[in-house]
């Protein structure tokens, strides 16, 4: 059983938002651990849609709790009759609802990863042609091929459609500066759950940085100071890549007086002096809680 699935809250039962369980249903996995009336084995899916909403609840206007982006693997353990699908993410544990239109079979192994911000997939090899969507940082595709034509080189997707070349990089490539990720997303709307440049949340963006970067990272701020690096002691000078955490919030930093963070005062990622954001947040009750080295 991965730690994920074993994961506890502060009342020491399993974390809901990483272990899959209700009274009616649970993960097979977790038999043994927590009552239920059935217990389930997930199904294997993946993400066919440019990113997806995972929902608190099954409903279209329940609060979403993360985003699924293109490509990522999940497993579903009921789907209902009104089309939702109660669903583990592969990559980080994250347990919620999300549509069941958004899922489809896993064909193939990704092979590459969107790096630019947003990319466009295309029908066919030509920058001319009407996009089919837009692609988050992080979509996992499968590259059947490549093409070119006079105005770019392209990979063609399996099962279908073209994205150029100069924005995707095999999966195990990694970016050396996380921080320098994050900065990409600066302006972008502040999304609760957001993951994607149509809007993103603290610790999305975290988690999309440090994932470009090759670490993986727990969903919530609560979390990743949990397990991401190390507590700085009271004598060492903050730097930059450096976290920063309050309760339910997280930045980084750009140098030691510098944080980047997507936050609800600016509605948006922005960059300011690291003595605004904690006097601000002083101001209201909320002290920094660490700030971790990784």
């Amino acid at each position: 059983m991965s730690t994920a699935m074993i994961a506890t809250d502060t009342a020491g039962l399993p974390d809901k938002r990483l272990n899959a369980y209700r009274r009616d249903l649970a993960d097979i996995r977790l038999q043994g651990l927590v009552a239920a009336k059935r217990f389930v084995e997930g199904v294997p899916e993946r993400v066919l849609t440019a990113s997806e909403a995972l929902r608190r609840a099954p409903r279209p206007d329940a609060a979403q709790e993360t985003e699924a982006l293109f490509g990522e693997d999940v497993l579903v353990f009921e789907t209902t009759e009104e089309g939702w699908c109660f669903v583990q993410l592969d990559a980080d544990g994250y347990v919620g609802w999300m549509a069941a239109a958004a899922l489809g079979a896993r064909d193939g192994m990704p092979t590459h990863r969107v790096t630019a911000p947003r990319t466009l997939l295309f029908p066919g090899p030509d920058i001319k042609m009407p996009p089919l969507s837009g692609l988050p940082m992080g979509a996992r595709l499968v590259v059947s091929g490549e093409a070119e034509d006079r105005n770019a080189r392209y990979f063609q997707i399996a099962p279908s459609g073209s994205v150029v070349a100069q924005h995707l990089a095999p999966m195990a490539s990694v970016v050396p500066d996380a921080v320098a990720v994050a900065e990409r997303f600066l302006g972008v709307p502040y999304l609760w759950g957001g993951k994607t440049t149509m809007g993103i949340d603290c610790s999305g963006l975290v988690q999309v940085a440090l994932g470009m970067a090759g670490i993986g990272a727990p969903r919530d701020a609560d979390m990743q100071e949990r397990a991401l690096g190390r507590a700085l002691d009271g004598g060492e000078p903050p730097r930059r890549g450096d976290l920063v955490f309050w309760k339910g919030h997280v930045g980084l930093l750009l140098g030691a007086e510098t944080l980047l963070h997507a936050n609800a005062h600016h509605m948006m990622v922005a960059v300011e002096p690291l003595a605004d954001a904690v006097g601000r947040s002083s101001a209201k009750g909320s002290a920094v809680t660490s700030i971790r080295r990784l």
